[in-house]
């Protein structure tokens, strides 16, 4: 009897562990780009099956159809994010630097306008269509700049009540964003340009990346505390939590799979399953590359994009940099194309 429990236990163990081992997704390219500089945030442009990517003092445009540079976007000083307004044939650019927003036309790429921000380092940028209008987010100055993306003048500043981070529109007059420093969402309405609402998201902590379920109403907010946090968009209410990896910034959502990705330093890409807008369960932790923090996903093929490079030895601790970065090998930035099996 004491045999045959044995033999079941070991059993049991392989296939659990054959079980864990198994995984939906494969990386299926790594899309070399050239220069050494750091990265943030990458844009799909599915209509036109193009990449946007902020990295070191450019931003680099990638041709999905072949997987080639198709140009470079420069004097992008401190690049952090890029939004897309297609109906306007316009993308803007948040430049953390010189605190401003470059306006590019998205069919040839070429420089539109410089726009000065009122703010200090923009960071994430987003276009409303609803509005027409533009919103970076300043990290340092926590608030808000409102560009007319028609006219490209700035309209407005929002006071908000501490760093914002990346943010999510709902297409009907309601901006959501991350408030990393108090661990909330603000909500801004479109038309009168101010904060209407403020969420806590406890138990999450210091959120930085932000997704959007528009049919569901579920807002899925990355936290630095190793949580994913599903909040509904109507009232505030923490929905579910679900751990996640470690070092996480982005998060996107498909709406056809319904699925949540969230991209974690660690070199992990946790998978979530929304079953329905209440029950949400983890399918994996998928292992990408260390430093992908960032994501982007292109719903029509379902392919995830991450951007990331190798890293060598962190530097030896001293007292004016008493936690030092892993040195970043030269040559190395690529972008993880990652897609189910």
């Amino acid at each position: 009897m004491k045999k045959t429990n044995l033999v079941l236990g070991l059993l049991a163990f392989l296939c659990a562990t054959t079980a864990f081992a198994q995984t939906n997704y494969q990386i299926v390219n790594k899309i070399h780009l050239e220069g050494n500089g750091g990265w943030d945030y990458l844009t799909m442009d599915e209509s036109a099956s193009r990449l946007y990517v902020s990295h070191g003092t450019v931003v680099q445009v990638i041709d999905l159809t072949k997987n080639t540079l198709l140009g470079t976007i420069p004097d992008t000083k401190g690049v952090h994010g890029i939004t897309l307004a297609t109906d306007l044939n316009k993308g803007f650019i948040s430049n953390g630097r010189d605190t401003s927003v470059t306006i590019i036309d998205l069919k040839t790429l070429q420089f539109i306008a410089k726009v000065k921000v009122t703010g200090n380092n923009p960071d994430a940028i987003l276009y409303d269509p609803y509005s027409k209008k533009v919103f970076t987010f300043n990290g340092r100055s926590s608030n808000s700049t409102v560009i007319d993306a028609i006219s490209n003048k700035v309209i407005a500043t929002i006071p908000l009540i501490g760093k914002p981070e990346f943010s999510v529109t709902d297409l009907k007059g309601k901006i959501y964003v991350n408030i990393e420093d108090k661990s909330s969402i603000c909500v801004i309405n479109t038309a009168t340009m101010k904060v209407e609402q403020t969420w806590s998201i406890a138990p999450g902590e210091e959120p930085s990346g932000l997704a959007f379920d528009l049919k569901n109403h579920r807002l899925f907010s990355v936290c630095n505390n190793k949580l994913m946090v599903v909040v509904n968009s109507d009232n505030g209410k923490v929905v579910a939590t679900l751990k996640i990896g470690e070092n996480v910034d982005g998060v996107s959502f498909d709406p056809i799979l319904k699925r949540i990705y969230s991209s974690n330093g660690d070199g992990t890409m946790t998978v979530v399953q929304e079953v329905n807008e209440n029950t949400f369960k983890i399918l994996e932790n998928f292992p990408t590359q260390k430093g992908a923090r960032t994501i982007t996903l292109n719903s029509k093929t379902h392919k995830i994009y991450l951007p990331t490079a190798e890293f060598g030895q962190a530097p030896a601790a001293t007292a004016e940099n008493p936690r030092p970065r892993p040195t970043l090998i030269p040559n190395t930035f690529a972008i993880l194309e990652i897609s189910a099996k």
